[in-house]
């Protein structure tokens, strides 16, 4: 199979849609494979940016985040009435190189997009879509 690189995290996600069990031994989709929390003192305009759950932190008063692990299981972490965190599994899914879909188990709201802006072992930048219907 040929991939094309045109940016890492393009790469990445595309060998994640097509040989899963491949990419998740790979060195790059590592980079993903992990729980990103919210930095939203960073975020730009609508590009969201999130960071490592180990990344020192800035003092917040609750922070959303998410998990992607290899198999496709996605965990959205959501600020729980106490504020920490509370984990809403679901599923992901590569619609092409840089965009995933997202879907909740509960269906408490509809899937979403995630468009990948930039990928790097310390920094995630997404922009939130919707899921276009056809």
């Amino acid at each position: 199979m040929r991939l094309t690189v045109l940016l890492f995290a393009f790469s990445v996600l595309l060998l994640a849609s097509t040989c899963r069990d491949d990419a998740a031994k790979s060195p790059e989709m590592k980079v993903l494979f992990r729980t990103w929390l919210h930095a939203h003192e960073e975020d730009q305009g609508d590009v969201l940016v999130y960071r490592p759950n180990t990344y020192s932190f800035k003092p917040s008063r609750g922070r959303t985040g998410f998990a992607f692990d290899p198999n496709g299981l996605f965990t959205q972490y959501d600020i729980a009435p106490t504020d920490g965190m509370e984990g809403r599994r679901g599923q992901w899914t590569a619609e092409n190189d840089h965009t995933l879909r997202i879907s909740l188990q509960d269906q408490h709201e509809p899937d979403y997009r995630l468009e990948i802006v930039s990928l790097t072992p310390e920094l995630l930048q997404v922009r939130r879509l919707p899921v276009v219907s056809k």
